[in-house]
């Protein structure tokens, strides 16, 4: 099982930044490698993935969400993972994102890519990627209230 800590600052009031990442069928915008999420039913989601041209489809369970604080996982089919995000207000329009997951490696691939440190380096990326998808969203949401 590796665990992967990594966490971004982003420029968007906590409750933006929140409800943002509460979207998941949004979470191929800033995501990569993630086609679509869908609810299968109250607190399941149904994930299709294609990461370097490995095709997945797994299913996770929230398992405690608490708005505007955490949101918490775990699979229940496919590879195992589980994780949490927790969400802190730093002051003013600025919200600190903290994502913990914990993995463990399907097949000889996922383990090479694992030990090499790519799964680290695509959750990093994917953390940027949510702070340019949330700070664009605030800034139109700016532009919208100046108007």
């Amino acid at each position: 099982m590796s665990q992967i800590e990594e966490s971004v600052e982003v420029q968007a009031p906590l409750s933006t930044v929140y409800d943002l990442w509460s979207r998941f069928p949004e979470f191929p915008r800033f995501m990569s490698g993630v086609e679509s999420v869908e609810w299968v039913s109250e607190g399941l989601t149904h994930w299709v993935a294609n990461v370097d041209g490995i095709h997945r489809e797994f299913e996770a369970r929230i398992t405690e969400q608490i708005p505007g604080e955490r949101i918490a996982w775990t699979s229940v089919s496919g590879a195992a993972q589980s994780g949490v995000v927790t969400f802190h207000r730093l002051g003013g329009l600025q919200t600190k994102v903290m994502l913990q997951l914990d993995i463990d490696p399907h097949g000889v691939l996922d383990v090479l890519g694992d030990k090499l440190g790519f799964v680290a380096h695509k959750v990093q990326l994917d953390l940027r990627e949510f702070k340019r998808f949330a700070e664009a969203q605030q800034d139109r949401e700016a532009a919208a209230r100046a108007v």
